[in-house]
């Protein structure tokens, strides 16, 4: 197993996290897997086996029932692992039970902590925007739990540029908890995060955790042009997430990726997380699996290594458009673009 600094901070984490979404199975999360104590300890040995040293969970998976699995599946191992969770998604129905208030963080972050069986959380993720509370309050409650020791880093996940520099201004400016990762989704079906979120990482010191990194399935080499939709699948139908928007383009991609696989004797799904760990900021990719088959199949991604024509070929099929202003950057602009500006736009130019 590979590891690697976690943005700028000391923190050092594998190149792969067992992502924990399918952990519990209530409610809308059982359509994305069920997994029991039993199967959990299963998954959380071979993970620890394969060198893995990050565990990603959130309070609103399973409506608390993930941590609650990890809590107990971890026991005596915790210490062998970092655990991240997160705060932010309604936890019931009152409307104080949502959102970035220091009510919500606070009360969220000591029932993680009861459900996790821990006294600390290693990393502790802002889930998702909350434009009506204040960034100084939410900055400040993490500010607190910091201090408090029962945070030890901080981090943010599905935040715009705007939103996450504006954070990261205040929390400069008011000597508060600076963010250390952000959690995106960042796919060869969807990159769009570099636009704006990797090369703001590059220049801030952000390290990136990918959520979904084979595109909730659609890169494991199951969905085929002119194949049936495999067996009890959620993609490409009524499910949307993440978007498809050129299901042609897709294709196109999954064709490649099976081909440079078939070279490889891998799987598609190996070719496709192998890829974005050549990408700059990339920290960790944050694998779940629905059985411990796909699983072991996953965690094999982490000895591919990527040919750089193979790289290459896979970074121009999947290439997006350039949208304003960065084509027009690109023209005007390139001569003095500085590291963060050119990591991602290099292909642009030439």
């Amino acid at each position: 197993m590979e590891y690697r600094q976690l943005g700028s901070s000391g923190l050092t984490v594998s190149a792969l996290a067992l992502g924990t979404a399918t952990f519990g199975g209530e409610g809308d999360f059982a359509m994305i897997g069920n997994t029991d104590l039993r199967g959990a300890r299963r998954q959380i040995d071979m993970c620890r086996d394969a060198g893995i040293n990050l565990i990603d969970t959130a309070d609103a998976y399973s409506a608390g029932r993930s941590e609650e699995i990890l809590g107990e599946a971890l026991a005596a191992d915790r210490e062998h692992f970092l655990i991240a969770t997160k705060v932010r998604m309604s936890m019931g129905t009152g409307p104080n039970l949502q959102g970035l208030s220091r009510h919500h963080i606070i009360e969220g972050c000591e029932a993680s902590l009861r459900r996790l069986r821990t006294d600390h959380i290693d990393l502790y993720q802002l889930h998702e925007w909350d434009g009506l509370t204040p960034l100084e309050e939410t900055l400040a409650a993490l500010g607190h739990l910091v201090d408090s020791g029962k945070v030890r880093y901080v981090g943010v996940s599905n935040y715009c540029g705007w939103q996450l520099m504006k954070a990261l201004g205040i929390s400069a400016r008011e000597q508060l908890p600076k963010f250390v990762s952000q959690q995106i989704y960042y796919s060869l079906q969807e990159r769009s995060a570099e636009y704006e979120l990797l090369p703001l990482g590059l220049d801030q010191g952000l390290g990136t955790l990918v959520w979904s990194p084979l595109a909730g399935g659609l890169l494991s080499g199951k969905y085929r042009r002119g194949q049936p939709m495999p067996a009890g699948s959620r993609q490409l139908t009524d499910w949307g997430e993440p978007p498809v928007h050129d299901q042609e383009g897709l294709y196109d991609t999954i064709e490649l990726l099976v081909q440079i696989a078939d070279g490889h004797g891998v799987s598609a799904a190996q070719v496709a997380l192998a890829w974005l760990l050549t990408r700059p900021t990339i920290s960790s990719l944050v694998i779940g699996a629905r059985t411990d088959a796909q699983l072991a199949n996953n965690l094999q991604a982490a000895q591919l290594k990527l040919a750089e024509d193979e790289a290459r070929a896979l970074e121009q099929i999947s290439r997006p458009r350039l949208i304003y202003p960065y084509w027009h950057q690109a023209m005007h602009a390139a001569e003095r673009f500085s590291a963060a500006d050119r990591a991602l736009r290099e292909p642009y130019l030439s």
